[in-house]
C-alpha cells in the first residue's frame, strides 16, 4: 500500500478529520491514490506547488485550504516517516502549553546527521542545531509538528521557506514558545531504498504498529502470490500479487512487487524488485534495486546498493555489479 496510508489511518485514529495535502512533484497520483479520503473516515483535500516552496513554505501554500481558527491546532506530518509515537499525547502538550509549534523529538544513537534540538526540563525547546560535529543533545526533528495557526499565517508566501532553518528559530528569537515533545518510540525516515525496506519490513514484522497492518508469520503474501512449499521466504518480505517464488529460491527483507518472479536457486535479500522483474536461476541480488520489468540473468550478482534501471535485461554471465547499471 502507499506509505502515506500509514500516516493517513494513523491521523484518523488520533481524531484527525481533515487532511490537506501539500503537493508538488507527479500530483495527480495522490489523488488517484487516495481520492476524498473517506474510506479512511476523513476529508482530503490538495494543493499543489507549481514550484518548491520549501519546508516551510509549502505549510504555508497549503494553509489556503485550512478552514480552523487562528488558535486551533494544525498537525504537519512529513510524508516520508514512519513513526509511532503517540501524536494524541503530542496534540495535548501543544494545547497544555499555549505554544506556537510542538514538535515531535525522537532520541537517536548519533544526532550529528540530524538537527538536535535542545530542550530545558520543562520541554522547552532553546535552541535549534543543524547537522553538527558535536551536537548538545541525542534528541533531533522527527518531522511531525503542531502549529497554533496564527503561527502558520506568519510564514512568507510565494517564496522558498525552511522551518528549520527560517521559521523555527525566528519564532525563537520574537519569544514564542516552542514546546520539544520527546518520545523514543519507533521512528523512520523513509527516503532511501534501504529505509524504504527496513520500513516495509519492520511493518510486516510488528516492529512498528499500523493501523493498516497486521503483522503475522514474518512475511506478508499478497493475493495471487505464489511461493513454492521448497522456497524459503523470510524476515519481513512483501510478495506481491501475482509475484512467484520458485523451489530453492531464498528470499530475505524484500519487497516483491505485483508480478516480480524469482527462479529457482536465485537469491534476494534487502532488496526491491519492481512490477514484472525477474531473477534468473541462480542470479543474486543483494541491497539492490530492480526495476519495473527488468531482468537478471542466470549468474549474475547485483550488490552493494546497485540500482537497474526499468526494463534493462541483463543477460546470462558471471559478473559482479556493483554500480548502477
Amino acid at each position: 500500500m502507499p506509505l502515506l496510508e500509514h500516516q493517513l489511518r494513523k491521523a484518523s485514529a488520533a481524531g484527525i478529520r481533515r487532511v490537506v495535502f501539500a503537493t508538488s512533484y507527479r500530483a495527480a497520483m495522490f489523488t488517484e491514490a487516495f481520492g476524498d479520503g473517506s474510506r479512511f473516515g476523513l476529508e482530503l483535500v490538495y494543493v499543489t506547488e507549481d514550484e518548491p516552496l520549501g519546508t516551510a513554505g509549502a505549510i504555508r501554500n497549503a494553509a489556503a485550504k485550512l478552514t480552523c481558527d487562528d488558535h486551533s491546532p494544525v498537525v504537519v506530518l512529513n510524508g516520508d516517516i514512519l513513526s509511532g509515537h503517540d501524536l494524541v499525547s503530542q496534540v495535548a502538550m501543544h494545547e497544555k502549553s499555549d505554544a506556537a509549534v510542538t514538535m515531535h523529538l525522537t532520541l537517536v544513537d548519533d544526532a550529528r546527521r540530524y538537527g538536535a534540538v535542545p530542550t530545558t526540563s520543562e520541554g522547552k525547546v532553546i535552541a535549534f542545531v543543524e547537522k553538527s560535529p558535536k551536537p548538545p543533545t541525542n534528541q533531533v526533528n522527527a518531522g511531525c509538528y503542531v502549529f497554533r495557526r496564527s503561527a502558520i499565517d506568519v510564514i512568507p508566501t510565494g517564496r522558498v521557506v525552511s522551518v528549520e532553518y527560517e521559521t523555527f528559530p525566528e519564532l525563537l528569537a520574537s519569544g514564542e514558545t516552542i514546546m520539544g515533545y520527546v518520545e523514543g518510540a519507533y521512528w523512520l525516515d523513509v527516503g532511501t531504498p534501504a529505509t524504504f525496506v527496513q520500513g516495509s519490513c519492520d511493518l510486516v514484522l510488528g516492529r512498528m504498529e499500523s493501523p493498516a497492518v497486521r503483522p503475522g508469520g514474518g512475511v506478508l503474501f499478497l493475493n495471487g502470490s505464489m511461493v513454492a512449499p521448497e522456497a524459503a521466504v523470510s524476515g519481513g518480505t512483501t510478495v506481491g500479487a501475482g509475484a512467484v517464488v520458485e523451489s530453492g529460491a531464498t528470499v530475505e527483507s524484500s519487497v516483491l512487487f505485483d508480478g516480480a518472479v524469482v527462479e529457482r536457486g536465485a537469491r534476494v535479500s534487502r532488496s526491491v524488485l519492481g512490477r514484472g522483474a525477474r531473477i534468473c536461476a541462480g542470479a543474486v541480488v543483494s541491497d539492490a534495486v530492480i526495476g519495473d520489468g527488468a531482468m537478471v540473468g542466470p549468474g549474475n550478482e547485483l550488490r552493494d546498493g546497485l540500482r537497474l534501471w526499468p526494463g534493462v535485461q541483463l543477460p546470462e554471465t558471471a559478473v559482479r555489479f556493483s554500480a548502477d547499471v
